[in-house]
């Protein structure tokens, strides 16, 4: 939901770091491993109950993760780098919830069971209609640049990044925030999947009628 108002702050930042980068020949997926690296640590330090720490290094590889699709605007965007981005993403995202879990087990391990669920309905949601939507040759005009078809929701990226940052700052209530931000990831998942059946509907509908 507030992606596009995000990407719109970020996008000359990271435009102007990702020219530094490519000056110093850095390729785009070397971005993201490093990023995806940092997200590693974020893991770890949240099994330390180190929750600052954590925090600083889920900031790092968000603003890696940016950085990386910035680059390769900048030089060349590949099926195989943004294959390698949404993987590392989402393996990124669930081991922050397992880190959580990890930390203190008997107070965060099944609101952390019940956001993961929550994390599946929007992904799987999200990749499904992605690929449906390549397919079909279906562009996202919110966001050209993507190497997948973004589809909507009320839990997108940004949402994601500002509460990862509530739960560090305020690791004691992991459990209420986590079942708040779940019950949202399960509103966008139904949204996701009503919207895209009704969208992919639609398109063979028409493409049954240009062939008749």
């Amino acid at each position: 939901m507030l992606d596009p108002w995000a990407i719109k702050l970020m996008n000359s930042p990271l435009k102007a770091c990702a020219q530094i980068l490519k000056t110093k020949d850095v390729k785009p997926d070397q971005v993201t491993i490093s990023g995806f690296g940092m997200g590693l640590l974020a893991f770890l330090a949240l099994c330390m109950n180190w929750y600052i720490m954590a925090l600083f290094f889920i900031l790092v590889n968000r603003i890696m993760d940016g950085l990386d699709g910035a680059l390769a605007r900048l030089t060349e965007t590949t099926d195989a780098g943004g294959f390698l981005d949404i993987c590392l993403d989402f393996i990124f995202y669930s081991a922050v919830v397992a880190g959580f879990a990890l930390s203190d087990p008997q107070n965060n391990a099944l609101a952390a069971a019940f956001l993961l669920f929550g994390f599946v309905g929007t992904g799987t949601s999200f990749l499904s209609f992605a690929v449906m939507a390549r397919k079909h040759g279906l562009k996202s005009p919110a966001y050209p640049h993507k190497a997948l078809y973004y589809i909507g929701g009320l839990t997108e990226g940004t949402e994601t990044i500002l509460f990862f940052v509530i739960i560090c700052i305020f690791s004691d209530h992991f459990p209420v925030f986590a079942y708040l931000f779940a019950f949202l990831c399960l509103i966008t998942t139904i949204t996701r999947v009503l919207s895209g059946y009704a969208t992919l509907k639609e398109v063979e509908k028409n493409n049954t009628k240009m062939i008749l």
